[in-house]
């Protein structure tokens, strides 16, 4: 089999927001409608259509489960370019699809591929503290993390703490309320994978609890 190699570039939040109001108004809902079906505010839906706002990964995927778009197809600078796989896929050091929300800089792997079972991720985050109940991330799946360099903590809404160094990894379900902060002197860069099942996205379209703003 042929492999393939991704490109690279990230998408700008205004082309970003032309995309989610063109899928909204194709299925012709309102901005209460899709705040309904996603979980996520409709404040956070009209800044991020407008490419005023950086949305974070479980408020990107809330909105492409809801509007039944590929999250990969979602943020792909060149949306001819997605695709379902045929073959291995390659992604060379450096060129995923990044993404930069407030706390986090996602660098999405594999992400020509639509239709996949997990998301791959490369990210580096940015949060140096943590503010409680805002700073909380909600989506529907599971996670799993692998520390590459630095420190983090992760909390939960359970009032746990988890601290990896270096080397340590860490799968939990990302329903429950987790925020990650960088602790080291150099922002830590993780490597995780995000599931995106089927049964995952029944749940979702059902109505999950609202995704926390990024």
């Amino acid at each position: 089999m042929n492999s393939k190699s991704e490109g690279h570039g990230g998408l700008a939040p205004d082309e970003l927001g032309k995309r989610l109001r063109t899928a909204r108004k194709r299925l012709g809902w309102t901005l209460q409608q899709l705040g309904e079906k996603s979980g996520v505010s409709i404040t956070t839906i009209s800044r991020a259509e407008r490419g005023q706002l950086a949305l974070g990964y479980e408020n990107l995927a809330a909105l492409g489960l809801a509007l039944d778009v590929d999250l990969s197809a979602l943020v792909s600078k060149d949306q001819d370019e997605t695709g379902r796989a045929t073959g291995p896929v390659v992604t060379r050091s450096g060129e995923g699809l990044a993404y930069k929300g407030l706390s986090f800089t996602y660098e999405f792997l594999a992400a020509g591929v639509t239709g996949k079972p997990f998301e791959p991720v490369l990210g580096t985050i940015h949060a140096r503290e943590f503010n409680g109940e805002p700073d909380y991330a909600r989506h529907i799946g599971h996670e799993f993390v692998y520390v590459v360099t630095g420190e983090i903590e992760v909390y939960f809404e359970t009032g746990e703490k988890v601290r990896l160094n270096k080397g340590d990894s860490l799968y939990f379900n990302s329903r429950i309320g987790h925020a990650y902060v960088t602790v080291s002197k150099q922002l830590a860069k993780v490597v995780g994978a995000i599931t995106n099942e089927s049964d995952q996205i029944a749940f979702a379209r059902q109505g999950h609890p609202r995704v926390a703003l990024d």
